[in-house]
């Protein structure tokens, strides 16, 4: 590691700076918290015609005033919503209520979208200096989508030093990867987290449905961490 890099306590280095993808959920929210005990933050933003576009956005730069966050970029990736395919960006397509015992992927699913929000990210970390990047992925509570894996980040990371000029040093973090909602919940509260101003509702944006896959997985994770969600719910079922 080098100099540039060193986090010092002593007031004579600055922290080194991380690129956070911030979508405006509590996963990303949870990221952003974890990634400012040790790095000066850049926040990055998509928006990608997904129908709760606005009310995400709106917590993306809440979070960002939370944590005192300048440096941001708000990317409009309207391709992924021309290319269809998924319930978040095709009104057509009906948001499926939540089943958490599925095993399929389900309908929100948004084709290789990790891999174009990366790619922006690794374009803007490469032009501004940083040398992390955090995305608030869940291997086991992704609903099943395939680019939230680990493995997939591995890869990744393979593809940023293949991909970037020789000097550049670009790796993506995963803080959550491992962990259960409920351990992020528990996450969050431990390391004061703005929890309450996060959204994960797939489709609404003045109440979260409470019935969707986010907001059970959401619901679930703060149930079974004891805790009552601050934001407002349309229902609030129970999730066991």
């Amino acid at each position: 590691m080098d100099s540039s890099s060193q986090h010092s306590h002593s007031g004579n280095l600055t922290k080194p700076l991380a690129v956070v993808l911030v979508s405006g959920g509590m996963d990303s929210c949870v990221t952003a918290a974890i990634a400012s005990k040790e790095y000066e933050l850049a926040f990055l933003h998509l928006n990608y015609g997904q129908r709760t576009e606005r009310r995400e956005l709106q917590s993306f730069h809440d979070i960002a005033s939370y944590y005192g966050v300048s440096r941001k970029l708000v990317v409009d990736v309207q391709h992924l919503r021309q290319i269809g395919g998924s319930s978040l960006t095709d009104e057509h397509i009906e948001v499926t209520k939540a089943d958490l015992n599925r095993r399929d992927i389900p309908t929100s699913y948004v084709p290789f979208r990790n891999a174009n929000f990366l790619s922006i990210a690794v374009s803007w970390s490469e032009i501004i200096g940083a040398n992390k990047i955090f995305i608030g992925a869940v291997e086991e509570d992704s609903s099943g989508y395939p680019d939230c894996r680990e493995v997939f980040f591995q890869t990744f990371n393979v593809v940023i030093a293949t991909g970037t000029k020789p000097l550049t040093d670009i790796t993506i973090e995963t803080p959550l990867i491992h962990l259960k909602k409920n351990e992020i919940v528990q996450k969050g509260i431990d390391i004061n987290a703005p929890l309450h101003l996060s959204w994960s509702c797939y489709q609404n944006e003045e109440q979260a449905c409470g019935v969707c896959d986010s907001c059970a997985l959401r619901l679930r994770g703060f149930q079974r961490a004891g805790v009552d969600d601050k934001i407002p719910y349309r229902v609030k079922p129970i999730y066991h």
